[in-house]
């Protein structure tokens, strides 16, 4: 089996919730998931020797930090994507923006700047934080963060159905208009984060959006086959690109999350239907369970369906295990 580099994750925030039970399964050496489009349930080898490198995805790293130096300790391999917006709290008010950022200066420094993409993803314009607003938000933690990043990966907010109809209750509760706004000013601004970025040492990503590359600004890889090449393996990596929706340009990874259980509440995620429900599922959850949202009995039954369908081709009916 090659190794596989692990998301740890697109679809939850598991180093500021979770990781407790990452560090259960870390031990027990997998993890189950379950497939967010076709329900299969399947394992993860989280061995060392079937591991390239974690992917830590959050926006507050403070309450995993000794996790990290706990994995560091162990040897393995790991890199960062570290996500502070400046917006402003209406958009995002469970979290403590002081403290995330704090967190990130401290790990530009205990690691490098490879090892941390910043993102400032995404931007949301409105009539409370509109093109002014990003400018001086932006300029300000450039200015922090130089020296202890060197990339910054940014997008414009996708509004799916479920991110559109967050948007709508907010304007109707309280009391903001988001602000469409065409493709030339998006360059136009993109551009001018772009210069920004480049005083403080810092090259701007595009994520998701080719037509604001060029020369002042790269297509991002936020799960980079390169960069991970470069940290941990210089004598070489085989890895391929497998994009995980339109113009996405990141290398193929295995994601260990699950969609519904982040109570940061974020009025622009789409890993979430509700926030109600994903309050509810972070209040339920158990760190023992092998499944991450789902009950520990649950998970334990669906553990012994695995064991015992080894022997035969690993399939249940419907149910798919896949053993990676």
């Amino acid at each position: 089996m090659s190794q596989r580099i692990i998301s740890v994750s697109r679809r939850t925030d598991i180093p500021a919730f979770y990781g407790d039970w990452f560090m259960n399964r870390l031990k027990a050496g997998f993890a189950g998931v379950v497939n967010p489009f076709g329900g299969q349930r399947y394992l993860v080898s989280l061995k060392p020797e079937d591991v390239s490198c974690f992917v830590f995805w959050s926006k507050s790293f403070t309450p995993f930090l000794e996790n990290l130096k706990t994995l560091d300790d162990l040897g393995h391999k790991f890199y960062l994507n570290y996500t502070v917006t400046g917006l402003p709290s209406v958009f995002e008010h469970n979290l403590d923006k002081k403290a995330a950022i704090k967190t990130l200066k401290e790990l530009g420094r205990m690691y490098s700047p490879r090892h941390i993409n910043w993102r400032f993803d995404p931007i949301v314009l409105s009539s409370v934080c509109d093109r002014d607003f990003f400018i001086k938000a932006f300029e300000e933690l450039a200015s922090d963060f130089e020296g202890l990043v060197e990339r910054c990966y940014f997008s414009f907010v996708v509004e799916y159905n479920k991110v559109k109809r967050n948007f709508d209750e907010l304007e109707k509760t309280n009391g903001l208009a988001i602000t469409n706004v065409i493709e030339d000013f998006k360059i136009d601004l993109a551009n001018e984060l772009a210069d920004i970025a480049e005083q403080h040492g810092i090259e701007l990503f595009s994520c998701c959006g080719e037509y604001l590359a060029g020369e002042k600004i790269k297509k991002a890889h936020c799960i980079d086959g390169a960069i991970i090449k470069e940290l941990f393996y210089p004598a070489g990596l085989q890895y391929s690109e497998k994009p995980t929706r339109n113009q996405c340009g990141c290398t193929e990874s295995t994601d260990i999350g699950t969609y519904d259980t982040c109570p940061h509440g974020c009025v622009y995620c789409y890993a979430n239907t509700n926030k109600s429900k994903a309050y509810n599922a972070f209040r339920n959850h158990d760190k023992c369970s092998a499944f991450l949202g789902y009950s520990k009995s649950d998970s334990d039954r669906w553990l012994a369906e695995v064991s015992a369908a080894v022997p035969a081709s690993a399939k249940l009916g419907k149910t798919t295990f896949l053993f990676l």
